[in-house]
């Protein structure tokens, strides 16, 4: 009956802890599955799409950028990606009525402007002559906090999109065309967690702002303001890199293994003292 009584005591007790450990942790990694921004229902959307990596258009995650372009142009867009996001971009281009086979793809480069490679997705694609459109998706590795400086890994920063067709004929160039882009991402969480940051984020280029906000030069032609990187950034701001969810699983990890411990001990001490003999037996 005495083991009986410590065993009944204990279960209850890991049950109690794993709930309220575990809680946290299940209910943010729920949370956070969504995109990281609500998609753009006002009309304030990108309308446009730039023609070089300088001159790529800003657009937030969530958000639907269109842009009207002509067959062989090479049309840019720039996203911001932070720690433990898995962006995923997709693009849709609707084509003439007249034409013949094009195969269109779509790159993604990271902040040092080094193309990323798509886990899974239809990256190219060519549409047969009289198709009304193609569409594509590249769904990247998950950005990590930090890498090796000769790694190809994906780093917090800023990202461009390019979409462009590849081996038009004659008769197609310049043929117009419409394109669609929404950049979505997936919090992973602490499955990629490192040990490490960057000290600032791939956000290339810097401007000078004045005090109001906006670009501007003083009197003598030189900057107005403090130089800051490009505005692209998360919406709640770039993280810290050293919080993840992997700090939640540790420490619910040690107060399992010392209940585990108290319980064995408690019950070890209990089975091994000696059987008390009623009286007169």
């Amino acid at each position: 009956m005495r083991i009986t009584r410590v065993t009944t005591g204990v279960l209850p007790a890991l049950g109690l802890a794993l709930g309220l450990a575990l809680g946290p942790a299940v209910a943010p990694a729920a949370a956070d599955a969504s995109p990281s921004a609500s998609p753009s229902g006002d009309g304030s959307a990108p309308t446009e799409a730039g023609t070089s990596f300088r001159t790529a258009t800003e657009i937030d995650q969530g958000e639907t950028a269109t842009a009207s372009g002509s067959a062989g142009d090479y049309l840019y867009w720039s996203f911001p990606a932070d720690t433990g996001r898995r962006p995923t971009v997709k693009a849709t281009v609707k084509l003439p009525k007249s034409h013949t086979a094009q195969t269109w793809q779509v790159d993604v480069y990271d902040g040092l402007r080094r193309r990323q490679a798509c886990q899974y997705g239809a990256q190219t694609r060519t549409a047969a002559a009289g198709t009304a459109s193609v569409e594509l998706a590249c769904v990247l590795r998950t950005v990590r906090a930090w890498a090796e400086p000769w790694a190809d890994d994906p780093l917090p920063g800023t990202y461009y999109v390019r979409l462009t067709a590849l081996g038009l004929t004659a008769g197609d160039l310049g043929l117009p065309v419409e394109t669609t882009l929404r950049v979505d991402s997936k919090d992973i969480g602490g499955a990629a967690a490192v040990d490490g940051s960057l000290a600032e984020p791939l956000v290339p280029g810097a401007a000078f702002r004045s005090k109001d906000g906006e670009n501007g030069t003083d009197a003598k032609g030189g900057s107005s303001g403090p130089a800051v990187l490009s505005s692209i950034e998360p919406d709640d701001g770039w993280s810290s890199g050293w919080w993840s969810d992997r700090w939640v699983w540790t420490a619910a990890g040690a107060v399992l293994a010392a209940l585990a411990g108290i319980g064995g001990y408690t019950l070890t001490r209990g089975s091994g003292r000696p059987r008390q003999v009623p009286p007169g037996a």
